[in-house]
C-alpha cells in the first residue's frame, strides 16, 4: 500500500526538515515522493509529524519488574481490557506497556538490565509487549566467570569471548554493567565502592572491570557503547564518581544511564556527607562537552509514588532506609544483586524538588540534545507517561516556572534552573526522542524519516498545550499501518524483539560448559532463548554488529 502523509509540519532534524511536507510510506518504509496516486492519503493539517519515538532505558520486563508489581500492584492505573489481552486489567502489564508507549507515539523500547541467568523470563516477557519493538541490554561486570577472567589476568580476547557469548545467548542488543563490582563488594560487607576501591576476593576495581568490558564491546562490534550506571548514585559527591568514569574511558564510546543521579555536588564540603547536596548540572554538562564519545539519559524525576527496581544492591541496600511505604525486597544473588524500595517524589519536599530540578536542568544546558536523552529510568524517577509533562517544561519556561512557583525554594538556592530561558525546537525534541537514542542504539532505520527509514510515524495536533499534545497522539503508524487514532489504540499487533548478531568463540563455549557445570552443575542450555520457549514464530529481528 502506498500512504501519502500530507500538509503537515515535517519535522526530522537529521534531515533539517522542520516545514509543512510530506511523508510517503511503501511496504512498511519510508520512501521517496510517488508519481502514483496513493491508496492512502493521511490529511496532517495542522499536525506535527515526527518519527516513531525510541525509548534506551525503561525497566519493562525482569525478576525486579514482577517483584515491583507484587509488591506494589496498586501503583499503575487500571485500564479496560481490550479483546485478547485480559491481563491488561493488571498494573503496569505488559499491554500497559504497550499502549502507554504507543499512546505517545513511541514505537520501540528497550529494557537496560538483563541478566544472562534470567534472560529467558525476561525475553518471554518483552515479547508479551504488543504494539512496540523491543530489546534488552545483558547486564555484565558482576559475575564470578567474568570476575575470574579478570583476575587471572586473561587477555582481552578471553574477556572478548565471553561478553559475546553472554549477549549471544542471551540474546541482547547491547551490554550494561551496573556498578562493576558491587555486588561482590556488598557480599563481603562493603556498603559503598569507588572507582578504584579494590573489591575483596577478586583484587580487581570497578575502574579494571569497566575498562575491560569497554574493549570487549569495541572489538565486538556492538553497535551501543557500554551502557554504564556507574558507582555512588544518588549521594552527595556522586558528581565526582560521573567524571571520575568518564575520564577513565579514556576516548572510548561510553554511555551514561539516568545522570540527574549523579548530578549532586556536596553542598557542605566540610560535611559531605550530611550537609545535602547541590546542582552539579553544570558541571555534568562541561564534562560532557570535554568528551564527545560519551552520551547520557537523563532519569527525569516525576512527582509522585513510584518503585525504585535495580540491580545496584549497595544503592538498594542504602535507599531501604527511605522506602515509603516501608517494605522492601533485597536479593544477593550469584551474580548481580539487587532490590525493589518503594519511594515517593514529594512536590513540596526539599530533595524531591531539587531532584525535579537537576534532570531539567542538565537537558536545558546540553548544547547537544541528540547525546541527552530523554528518560525516567522509568519507574526509577517516575513513569514514562511524565514524558509529555517533562516536554512541556522542557520547550515553554512560563510552564516551567509556574511549576517551579510551586514547589520547594531550594530549587532556586541550590540550582541554576530558575535562571535558564531555553526552550526546546520541535527539531529538539525529535532529538532527544528519536534520531538520538536510534543513532544511540546504532539502528540506521528508526529515528528518523528519510527514504528507507522504517515507517514508524507519529502524528500529533500541534497545541501550546505541549502535555496534552505528547500525551496522545492523533495518529501513530507501526511498519505503516496504523495502531493509534486519537490517542487511543486501535489495532493491538506484536513487535519484534531486537537482538544482536554476534558469533560464539567455541573454546569459549565449551570453557564456560564447563564452568556452569562445575558451579551449578547444569550447562549453557540451561540459560538458553530458544525460539521454541515463545508461542509465536519471528518473535526476533537481528541487528549487525559495526563492522
Amino acid at each position: 500500500m502506498l500512504i501519502r502523509i500530507h500538509g503537515g509540519r515535517v519535522v526530522d532534524p537529521t534531515a533539517g526538515r522542520d516545514a509543512v511536507g510530506e511523508v510517503w510510506i511503501e511496504d512498511g518504509r519510508v520512501v521517496a515522493a510517488s508519481d502514483r496516486a496513493p491508496d492512502r492519503t493521511i490529511d496532517a493539517s495542522g499536525c506535527v509529524v515526527m518519527a516513531g519515538g525510541v525509548e534506551v532505558h525503561s525497566h519493562i520486563a525482569g525478576g525486579n519488574v514482577v517483584m515491583s508489581r507484587l509488591l506494589l500492584p496498586e501503583l499503575y492505573a487500571s485500564e479496560a481490557a481490550p479483546e485478547g489481552h485480559p491481563f491488561a486489567h493488571a498494573g503496569g502489564s505488559a499491554a500497559w506497556i504497550g499502549a502507554n508507549y504507543a499512546r505517545m507515539g513511541y514505537t520501540l523500547a528497550v529494557e537496560p538490565a538483563m541478566p544472562p541467568s534470567n534472560a529467558l523470563a525476561t525475553q518471554l516477557e518483552l515479547a508479551d509487549i504488543p504494539l512496540l519493538d523491543r530489546g534488552a541490554l545483558t547486564v555484565m561486570g558482576n559475575d564470578d566467570h567474568l570476575l575470574q577472567l579478570l583476575r587471572q589476568r586473561e587477555g582481552k580476547a578471553a574477556v572478548r569471548d565471553l561478553v559475546a557469548l553472554s549477549v549471544a545467548t542471551s540474546r541482547g542488543l547491547g551490554v550494561k554493567c551496573i556498578n562493576a563490582g558491587g555486588a561482590s563488594a556488598f557480599k563481603d560487607g562493603m556498603l559503598k565502592l569507588s572507582l578504584d576501591d579494590e573489591i575483596p576476593v577478586y583484587g580487581l576495581s570497578t575502574r579494571r572491570i569497566m575498562g575491560a568490558l569497554l574493549d570487549a564491546v569495541e572489538e565486538i562490534g556492538v553497535p551501543h557503547p557500554l551502557h554504564v550506571h556507574c558507582n555512588n548514585l544518588g549521594i552527595p559527591g556522586a558528581d565526582d564518581s560521573f567524571v571520575a568514569t568518564m575520564e577513565a574511558a579514556e576516548g572510548r564510546r561510553i554511555h551514561f544511564a539516568h545522570a540527574q543521579f549523579y548530578g549532586y555536588g556536596v553542598a557542605d564540603p566540610e560535611n559531605p556527607l550530611t550537609g545535602g547536596f547541590r546542582s552539579a548540572a553544570e558541571r555534568i554538562t562541561e564534562a560532557m562537552e570535554a568528551h564527545p564519545n560519551a552520551t547520557f539519559d537523563v532519569g527525569q524525576v516525576a512527582f509522585g509514588q513510584t518503585v525504585t527496581i535495580s540491580l545496584d544492591i549497595l544503592r538498594q541496600f542504602a535507599g531501604r532506609k527511605g522506602a515509603n511505604p516501608k517494605k522492601w525486597i533485597l536479593t544477593a544473588g550469584d551474580a548481580e544483586g539487587g532490590g525493589v524500595v518503594p519511594f515517593l517524589y514529594k512536590p513540596r519536599g526539599p530533595v524531591s524538588s531539587l531532584q525535579w530540578a537537576i534532570g531539567l536542568e542538565l537537558m536545558l544546558l546540553a548544547k547537544e540534545p541528540e547525546r541527552t536523552i530523554l528518560t525516567t529510568d522509568h519507574p526509577n524517577g517516575g513513569p514514562f507517561t511524565d514524558y509529555p509533562r517533562i516536554i512541556h517544561f522542557l520547550m515553554d519556561k512560563e510552564e516551567r516556572d509556574r511549576e517551579i512557583a510551586s514547589l520547594h525554594k531550594v530549587i532556586a538556592e541550590r540550582s541554576g534552573l530558575c535562571a535558564i530561558e531555553r526552550e526546546y525546537s520541535f527539531s529538539e525534541i525529535a532529538q532527544l526522542t528519536r534520531s538520538g537514542p536510534a543513532k544511540l542504539l546504532g539502528l540506521t532505520d528508526r529515528g528518523h524519516l528519510r527514504e528507507g527509514a522504517r515507517a514508524d510515524v507519529a502524528i500529533y495536533r500541534d497545541d501550546r498545550n505541549r502535555t496534552a499534545m505528547f500525551a496522545r497522539a492523533k495518529l501513530v503508524l507501526k511498519d505503516g499501518e496504523t495502531i493509534v487514532e486519537d490517542g487511543e489504540v486501535v489495532a493491538w499487533r506484536s513487535g519484534r524483539t531486537l537482538e544482536l548478531t554476534v558469533e560464539s568463540d567455541k573454546a569459549m563455549v565449551a570453557r564456560s560448559e564447563t564452568y556452569l557445570q562445575d558451579r551449578f552443575g547444569t550447562g549453557l542450555q540451561s540459560f538458553a532463548v530458544p525460539d521454541e520457549a515463545f508461542p509465536k514464530p519471528d518473535v526476533f529481528a537481528e541487528v549487525a554488529c559495526r563492522s
